[in-house]
């Protein structure tokens, strides 16, 4: 799988952690920064995550900062993009089989490494239950074309 990951320096250790563990996992990863613990804006880090998104050059990403609210926030000012905070294994599954979310945000400092790997390998795995959960996802899609229309 194509995945973007992104952070800021709050959420740098953790996206290094998580982009290995991706890589040995055999995924393609994109990874759009930050590259070091110096100070940076979330919102510029997860908006080059969401473009990879709305762009279909990744089909997944995850987006970190020090509680994952801002990264989450940036990401979901842009159409197409469905991203959840997630901060247990629940939330994980369901931002998946309900939401069908495509960006995962998590918070490097709220987060232990090992527990934020379970919830990325969960958010990976889970699939999209479809049925009744389309009408929202549709209901949400025409509400962005409405913002968005010229």
């Amino acid at each position: 799988m194509k995945i973007v990951v992104a952070s800021d320096q709050a959420g740098y250790e953790l996206k290094e952690a998580i982009r290995e563990y991706l890589q040995d996992r055999g995924h393609e990863i994109h990874d759009v920064g930050t590259y070091s613990k110096d100070s940076v804006s979330y919102a510029e880090f997860s908006q080059k995550a969401a473009d990879k998104i709305v762009g279909g050059a990744c089909e997944r990403g995850i987006v970190i900062c020090g509680t994952g609210i801002g990264v989450s926030l940036v990401a979901n000012k842009n159409p197409g993009v469905r991203c959840a905070l997630c901060t247990n294994a629940y939330m994980a599954e369901m931002a998946r089989r309900h939401n069908d979310a495509n960006m995962l945000a998590l918070g490097g400092r709220v987060l232990a490494v090992p527990y934020a790997l379970t919830l990325v390998e969960i958010f990976l795995e889970q699939s999209y239950d479809g049925g009744r959960h389309q009408i929202r996802l549709d209901q949400i899609a025409e509400h962005e074309r409405s913002i968005f229309r010229d």
